[in-house]
C-alpha cells in the first residue's frame, strides 16, 4: 500500500476517479436494496448516484487534458488512511439508517480526500477541480437532505419508518423472542426439578447449563430451517436462527446461574427472582414490539411460566 503523500497528480486523480466510480456504483445498490421496501429513498440515493457519475465525467475530462486516455486503476484499498467498509451486497437486507449513516461517512471521507489532493496540488486546474469537489461534497450531505425532504414527504417517510420497523420485528425481534420464551420457560421445570430432587446447588446448574445450551441448539437449527425468508420477508435464516438459538440460550442460563452460589436455599431464591425477572422482560417485549396489552401479555406468560415452574416443584419433590 501507498501512502497518500507518496501519490503523483496523475495517480490522485486516476483515485479520485476510482472513489466516484465506486461511489456510484454503491448508490445504485442502494437504490436497487431499497426499491422494493422503501421506493421513495431509493429514488433519493438514485439521485445521489446522478451526482457522482457527473463528478466522474469532469474527472475523466480533465484527466484526459493533462495525462492522455490511459487511466490507471487505483483503488482505495491500496492506499492507507482509508476506512475499510463491508461490501454493499454482502449486507443483506439492507437498513434504512444504515445506508445513511454509511452514505454520510463516504461522503465525509471524500471531502477530506480532496481537500488533501487540492492543497498538495501545483497544477492549477487540477487543484480548482478538486477543490470544486471538495466543496461539492462538503454540500452534497445537505443535497442528501434536501433530496429526502422532495422525494420523501413527511407521510412517507413515516411510512417507510413503519416499514422498517416491520422489518426488524420480522427479523429480529420475532425470532428473538421466540427463543427467550422458550429458553426462560421450558427449563423452568428440569433446572427446579433437579434442583428439589438433589437439594445440591452445582447438580441443578449443571442441569440447567445442558438444558438451555441444548435447547438453544435445538431452536437456532429450528428457527434456521423454517424458512429461507424469500416469501416471508423475515431476512436470512441463519441469522434468524442465530438470534433465536442465542436468546434461547441466554433465556435458560438466566436462572441457572445462581445455582453457582453454594448456599441450595439462597441459590433457589435467587432463581425464582430471576425468573420473575425474565417473564417481565419478555412481557414488556409483547408489549412494545408485538402491540400485545400490557395486562393480557403479563397474564399470558404468566401463566405459561407458573404452569412450568409448579410442574418442576412437583416433580422434583415427588
Amino acid at each position: 500500500m501507498k501512502t497518500f503523500d507518496d501519490l503523483s497528480e496523475r495517480e490522485i486523480l486516476a483515485l479520485a476517479i476510482s472513489l466516484e466510480e465506486e461511489h456510484e456504483r454503491v448508490y445504485a445498490d442502494f437504490a436497487d436494496g431499497l426499491k422494493q421496501e422503501f421506493p421513495a429513498s431509493a429514488a433519493v440515493f438514485d439521485g445521489m448516484r446522478e451526482e457522482e457519475s457527473g463528478h466522474r465525467r469532469r474527472l475523466i475530462e480533465l484527466y484526459r487534458r493533462k495525462f492522455g486516455e490511459h487511466i490507471p486503476l487505483v483503488r482505495r484499498q491500496d492506499v492507507k488512511g482509508f476506512v475499510e467498509r463491508r461490501p454493499v451486497w454482502l449486507v443483506h437486507p439492507l437498513v434504512l439508517d444504515t445506508v445513511h449513516k454509511t452514505a454520510s461517512s463516504m461522503e465525509a471521507e471524500t471531502r477530506r480526500f480532496y481537500e488533501k489532493a487540492a492543497a498538495r496540488s501545483q497544477d492549477a486546474s487540477i487543484r480548482q477541480l478538486l477543490d470544486d469537489l471538495a466543496q461539492e461534497e462538503r454540500h452534497h450531505e445537505v443535497r442528501g437532505q434536501e433530496l429526502r425532504k422532495e422525494e420523501l414527504p413527511l407521510e412517507v417517510r413515516q411510512a417507510e419508518e413503519r416499514a422498517s420497523r416491520r422489518l426488524f420485528v420480522l427479523q429480529i425481534v420475532q425470532p428473538g423472542l421466540a427463543g427467550l420464551m422458550d429458553g426462560s420457560v421450558s427449563t423452568l421445570a428440569p433446572v427446579f426439578a433437579a434442583a428439589l430432587a438433589t437439594k445440591n446447588s452445582w447438580d441443578a446448574f449443571l442441569v440447567g447449563l445442558a438444558a438451555s445450551l441444548g435447547a438453544g441448539i435445538s431452536m437456532g437449527f429450528a428457527e434456521a430451517l423454517s424458512d429461507d425468508g424469500a416469501l416471508t420477508g423475515r431476512g436470512h435464516p441463519w441469522v434468524r436462527g442465530l438470534v433465536c438459538g442465542a436468546m434461547t440460550a441466554v433465556g435458560g442460563i438466566g436462572h441457572t446461574l445462581p445455582f453457582l452460589l453454594t448456599n441450595f436455599r439462597v441459590a433457589l431464591a435467587v432463581a425464582a427472582v430471576v425468573v420473575i425477572a425474565e417473564l417481565s422482560v419478555i412481557t414488556w417485549i409483547r408489549h412494545r414490539y408485538m402491540d400485545t396489552p400490557a395486562l393480557s401479555s403479563a397474564l399470558q406468560v404468566g401463566l405459561g411460566g407458573i404452569l412450568v415452574f409448579l410442574t418442576g416443584i412437583l416433580i422434583g419433590s415427588s
